[in-house]
């Protein structure tokens, strides 16, 4: 048995990191592929090089032709452009839904049995538009939200005590962007519900920059967006997958009537395994959360619509 395959499409920051920490952790040979001539080809050889020094044995190959994901049993879609400063993630629609479909019709074509993990924005939306175009099954299409908004949420507690990270477990659920619902009721440190430990006010003020998390990194690096929590975010479900590790951590997923919502890809915590997501769980909500849920679901079916009517 040879390592699995995985295809990152996407030499960027987000590409190149996610490449780099799945050879670090040998989870699998990458194909790291961008259309701009010598940049995935440099990223994939500087990586190649490190090798030694770092001791892995996975191998990589960078390259311009996106056919090169022939048989990837992972294809991780980060291709796109990135926000600038006072950009929402919904203003990237048709210019990533172009470059995003492309790439969903050489998967189905040459991966036609790859688990596909987007993360390229407006993430919900650009998981519902690789669904339609691979005609995947839905549990083979998955985006990456939840983890790097949950993985904010804990960093944020965790800052706000003076505790350990290792200690923090938190939820988040809903569309990637203003309209997430981080949920308090299910944030605990080492057990502890954070009500016992942080005032209501500031856990509304963590919340806020939860939802903000993504903006305020944007603020300050001011030419791209962030890179490093989002790669980690993505291999962590890699390697469940990977690994059939089935960890419980919440991703973008279509929903088929669980929390009354019915053929939207939303956030929500889901098994990963081998055959991808390999159970919806359906958490006991109060009606504000459950209302908040499904209002973030309606902002993502607008979207679609709106993706929808734009096509030329």
């Amino acid at each position: 048995m040879g390592k699995p395959k995985v295809a990152v499409f996407g030499a960027g920051n987000v590409g190149a990191s996610v490449a780099q920490r799945i050879v670090e952790k040998e989870l699998g040979d990458v194909a790291l592929l961008d259309v701009v001539d010598g940049l995935p080809q440099g990223k994939a050889l500087d990586m190649a090089e490190a090798a030694p020094v770092e001791g892995y044995d996975a191998r990589i190959v960078g390259s311009n032709n996106m056919t090169d994901c022939a048989g990837a049993d992972l294809a991780i879609i980060t291709a796109g452009i990135a926000r600038k400063p006072g950009m929402s993630r919904d203003d990237l629609l048709n210019t990533n839904a172009k470059i995003v479909g492309g790439i969903a019709d050489e998967v189905a074509k040459r991966a036609p049995n790859a688990i596909v993990i987007v993360v390229t924005n407006p993430l919900d939306v650009m998981t519902h538009l690789v669904f339609e175009r691979t005609g995947f099954p839905a549990e083979r299409v998955i985006g990456m939200a939840g983890v790097l908004d949950s993985a904010r949420f804990r960093a944020f507690i965790a800052m706000e005590l003076g505790v350990s990270v290792k200690d923090v477990e938190a939820m988040v659920l809903g569309g990637h962007g203003d309209t997430m619902v981080p949920l308090p009721r299910f944030a605990t440190v080492g057990g502890i519900p954070i009500s016992n430990l942080i005032p209501a006010d500031r856990v509304n003020t963590l919340i806020e920059r939860t939802r903000n998390g993504g903006a305020e990194i944007v603020a300050f690096l001011k030419t791209g967006s962030a890179y490093y929590a989002p790669s980690s975010a993505v291999v962590a479900m890699a390697g469940s997958i990977l690994r059939d590790e089935r960890r419980v951590l919440p991703c973008c997923v279509r929903l088929s009537g669980q929390y009354g919502i019915q053929d939207v890809f939303a956030g929500v915590p889901v098994v990963l395994g081998q055959g991808g997501v390999e159970m919806i769980v359906e958490l006991e909500l109060t009606p504000e959360e459950l209302a908040a849920l499904q209002a973030s679901c309606a902002h993502v079916r607008e979207t679609i619509e709106r993706l929808k009517n734009t096509k030329p």
